[in-house]
């Protein structure tokens, strides 16, 4: 039987670990497709139309907001940035789940479009203390950029009683782990099986054919 496939967020302030956890996710399942945002912004060398992002033109974007072809948009430093409709739904179509790394507010947004097809999941960090200290283990940003995302985790943090799951990281693994499980009951819930409804008719024929 062919499931429906589902829209699988991930939340966090940064640090907590959901990009981690998304390539996971991705490494043990390589069935599932990462949600390929379209931009305004140029292409950075080595980067191609369709894998990192899809590079839209800023008019184009904003047609494909007004027609209604996209799911979220949000604009970041004066680039406009969301996830295109078409091929999320065409990977619904085909019974494959889709992973999206996004904030609070572009959650917000694929949910209220996509109602009944989201599982939500928020993470969060053990501690603040921990929190800084991985973003002070990446060495990528300067004191000035790590004080400014600590600042916003708190808002991004304010926002975890709109999700459907929240998982605590303070062990990766053990995360993972509740990730795949959550993961795996949703996928076995009776509305994401349309053809269940057939198959038991199926069953019922043959009972009546004994």
């Amino acid at each position: 039987m062919t499931r429906r496939g589902l829209l699988l967020i991930l939340s966090s302030p940064s640090g907590a670990g959901k990009s981690t956890l998304s390539r996971m996710l991705m490494a043990w399942d390589p069935t599932m497709r990462f949600s390929v945002s379209a931009t305004t912004r140029k292409p950075r060398p080595g980067e191609e139309d369709g894998r990192e992002y899809y590079f839209r033109g800023r008019e184009d974007f904003l047609a494909m907001v007004a027609d209604g072809q996209m799911l979220e948009h949000a604009e970041v430093f004066g680039n406009l940035y969301g996830s295109p409709r078409g091929p999320v739904e065409a990977a619904m179509q085909a019974g494959t789940d889709t992973v999206f790394d996004i904030d609070w507010q572009g959650g917000q947004q694929v949910a209220q479009a996509m109602r009944g097809d989201v599982v939500s999941i928020f993470i969060l960090p053990p501690s603040i203390a921990e929190l800084d200290r991985r973003l002070r283990s990446r060495a990528q940003d300067s004191d000035e950029v790590i004080a400014g995302r600590m600042a916003k985790s708190r808002d991004e943090i304010s926002h975890w009683a709109e999700y459907d799951y929240v998982l605590v990281n303070d062990d990766l693994e053990l995360t993972f782990e509740r990730l795949k499980a959550v993961l795996t009951a949703e996928r076995l819930k009776r509305e994401r099986q349309p053809q269940l409804s057939a198959f038991v008719r199926t069953l019922n024929e043959e009972f009546e054919a004994r």
